[in-house]
């Protein structure tokens, strides 16, 4: 089929699966901005798995800009290919994926955003595909999860991030970037056992900032005990501590050290590699994966645009480690 209608740009080779166009036969500037240059569909149906995007950073207590998150993760994500040269995963070759769009959000009120954004994703969910979300910033998580448990009851969580976000309230509201997984815990749509918060870092306004989220049972992994080491042997507790049981991947981009990802709204010093980050992705195969997401991508904060070229590439991971994918 071609890219762009009378065309002669080919989207896929022999393959009844959608593939991202080859930049060998297809110049990467050319077509309508989608992620991965794969097609766009109106709906999830007849998919295995779908990128939407949530333009919403309403939430955010510092820097805004997370709104336009998904407009440059996609266009960067023009330089990710079709197969994962270092696991092998081939994920076009296994799953019927597509870019459904995005999410058309409230930015003059947050909770009927997240109403817009439950209501889009029960849509999704019930369509059995997969959502691999683009933020926005870390608000949406609610709202999806409340669509997701809502169809596989609570969920187990790896969450990477700076912060553990589970304030209670900012200015008077409940909503907000920094209290989502308290709302998921009080409305029981998180497995709190099967919680794991990777990266969490930064001063606080507490001296024991992690006492909730300890006494709810989620484990708690400092930026410190992350420093100058491989994540593979956590990743294996974790895979141990998930089961098989159904789980979500949420990464807030300021996870990682601002050296690698300084266009987002909140940074914090000293955090995880990239290299890190893909053996926490990496080390989610072959679980049992409902949902991903990778939030507050800020873009004018990082001219370079390397910020949404890191969050296109964990995004094409987090695709990678789905069930059903296979290796060639």
């Amino acid at each position: 089929r071609p890219l762009v209608p009378g065309s002669r740009a080919p989207t896929r080779w022999s393959s009844r699966f959608n593939v991202p166009p080859s930049a060998l036969l297809v110049a990467r500037p050319v077509g309508v901005c989608s992620m991965m240059r794969l097609p766009l569909q109106a709906s999830a149906e007849g998919l295995d798995a779908a990128f939407v995007g949530v333009p919403l950073d309403t939430g955010t207590s510092n820097r805004p800009g997370a709104r336009f998150g998904p407009r440059q993760i996609r266009a960067e994500s023009a330089m990710v290919r079709r197969c994962n040269g270092s696991t092998g995963a081939a994920p076009f070759d296994s799953l019927r994926v597509a870019d459904i769009g995005d999410v058309n959000v409230n930015l003059y009120n947050l909770p009927d955003s997240c109403r817009l954004i439950r209501e889009s994703y029960q849509g999704i969910v019930a369509s059995g595909c997969v959502p691999l979300t683009l933020g926005g910033d870390h608000t949406i998580t609610y709202p999806i999860l409340q669509a997701l448990a809502a169809k596989h009851g609570p969920v187990g969580l790896v969450h990477v991030d700076a912060h553990t976000d589970t304030g209670d309230m900012a200015l008077g509201e409940k909503i907000y970037h920094g209290s989502t997984f308290r709302r998921c815990v009080e409305e029981g749509l998180l497995d709190c056992g099967r919680v794991v918060q990777i990266g969490i870092r930064g001063s606080s306004y507490d001296p024991d900032p992690n006492k909730y989220c300890r006494e709810q049972g989620f484990r708690v992994v400092p930026a410190e005990e992350c420093w100058m080491k491989s994540l593979e042997p956590l990743m294996r507790e974790v895979r141990a501590q998930m089961g098989d049981k159904p789980m979500y991947i949420s990464f807030d981009i300021d996870g990682l050290d601002p050296a690698y990802a300084p266009g987002t709204g909140t940074p914090e010093i000293a955090g995880l590699t990239p290299a890190q980050a893909l053996e926490i992705i990496r080390g989610c195969r072959g679980l049992n994966i409902v949902g991903c997401d990778l939030v507050e991508v800020a873009p004018m904060y990082d001219a370079s645009g390397n910020t949404a070229l890191l969050g296109a590439n964990l995004l094409f991971e987090m695709l990678c480690v789905l069930p059903g994918v296979k290796t060639l």
